[in-house]
């Protein structure tokens, strides 16, 4: 090959230095200082955080712009993407919870009760995706890559965790089924198989769909290659998927339970109620062993807190590894208002909900929890809502154009 044709091969060159240098000083020093104040695993989970924002970033692996073009447009690359994850991460999380232990750690999975609290939770979390234009792990990520938008979203998706918090007594009162797991129930080898079963109907639902509404199954749009594009980006779909799959499985066994996210924005609201003078320490909710223990601990030694940061500057490695770091501060009133409604109902749903599209969905269904289905269906109704309103907030509803036979 000439070195003409190599010179004409498409490729990114332009990196954003000034952030690339910062996020990976700020990813050594807090790794150095979580290994010497907290603990060597500590440190491996903040660098477990940032891998996943760097996935995410690269993969582009969003979860509301998945449903959303799927509900809008009949699109289903990425929900078949979601699909392939939480089949291998089944494959991967159920005989190790199955066992009680992981490389000699014990674990256990994010089990909780499905009721009310979930359905009404998982309901205007799903609205909240769509308006907030994220969900939690996309409100990290998009936040690291730059997005003042989503800055306002993460502001405000920590306000409403905060009253969900204040509300938790009411809504546990509410009638719900104690948690149930799937892999203690069914036993190991069935419970794989139902899942397996749901996973590939709802694969085959998005094909049926998409073909019915395009003619055939539209390739997911990427950005133009980096020459070196593990690196720079972007990622196939499936890259991601897989990608995250193998770093909750990390967690899991780092951590002893699967990656979660929003619990940390609660804790952060409640840390900065209480240093405006607060008490949220008396409330109900951070009166439990765990969740006081939280509270009165520095952040330092939370994990979901130090993953979630992780992942913000993952994610801002990651865009200025492509060049497209470039924060932009103006921002229209009427995407300015559905970024903070869409913040608070993030917010308040997922703390109800015990979890978000991680902690509720990811997560709990490789748990092999009930709720984590519940919250499926539920969300992807909330979902449909938010869809249809987005246009109401001058906000884009992807859908391709038709093009000619």
């Amino acid at each position: 090959m000439s070195n003409s044709s190599t010179l004409s091969m498409p490729f990114r060159v332009d990196l954003n230095v000034r952030p690339l240098g910062v996020a990976l000083f700020l990813l050594v020093l807090g790794a150095w200082y979580l290994a010497q104040a907290v603990s060597g695993r500590q440190s491996a989970l903040y660098i477990v955080g940032a891998l996943l924002g760097v996935a995410l970033y690269h993969a582009a692996f969003g979860f509301t712009s998945a449903w959303r073009v799927f509900i809008a447009d009949g699109r289903g690359a990425g929900l078949r993407a979601q699909m392939v994850m939480l089949a291998v991460g089944v494959a991967l999380f159920f005989p190790a919870l199955a066992a009680g232990t992981l490389f000699g750690t014990p674990v256990t999975g994010l089990v909780q009760p499905a009721g009310t609290s979930v359905i009404f939770g998982a309901f205007i979390f799903g609205i909240g995706m769509q308006l907030g234009g994220g969900c939690a792990s996309g409100t990290l990520y998009t936040v690291g890559g730059g997005s003042t938008r989503m800055i306002v979203t993460l502001l405000f998706f920590i306000i409403g965790s905060l009253i969900g918090t204040a509300h938790m007594p009411f809504w546990t009162s509410m009638p719900q089924l104690a948690p149930l797991s799937a892999v203690k129930e069914l036993g190991l080898a069935p419970a794989l198989a139902l899942n397996w079963g749901i996973f590939a109907l709802i694969a085959f639902i998005t094909i049926v769909v998409e073909k019915r509404r395009h003619g055939k199954l539209v390739p997911a749009h990427v950005q133009p290659p980096h020459r070196s594009p593990w690196l720079h980006g972007p990622w196939p779909l499936l890259a991601g998927a897989l990608a995250l799959v193998v770093l909750n499985f990390a967690t899991l066994a780092l951590s002893g339970r699967p990656w979660g996210v929003t619990s940390a924005f609660a804790l952060w609201g409640a840390k900065a109620a209480a240093v405006m003078g607060i008490d949220t320490a008396s409330w109900t909710y951070w009166s439990t062993k765990a969740n006081a223990a939280a509270l009165a601990s520095p952040i330092s030694q939370d994990v979901t807190s130090v993953m979630d940061i992780g992942i913000v500057l993952g994610a801002m490695l990651a865009a200025a590894l492509a060049g497209r770091y470039a924060p932009v501060w103006r921002l229209p009133m009427r995407s300015l208002i559905a970024a903070i409604v869409g913040g608070l109902l993030l917010g308040y749903g997922a703390r109800l909900a015990y979890g978000c599209n991680i902690g509720a969905y990811f997560s709990g269904i490789l748990s092999g929890s009930l709720h984590g289905w519940l919250w499926l269906v539920v969300a992807f109704i909330g979902n449909v809502v938010g869809t249809r309103l987005r246009p109401f907030f001058s906000l884009e509803v992807e859908r391709l154009k038709p093009t000619a036979c």
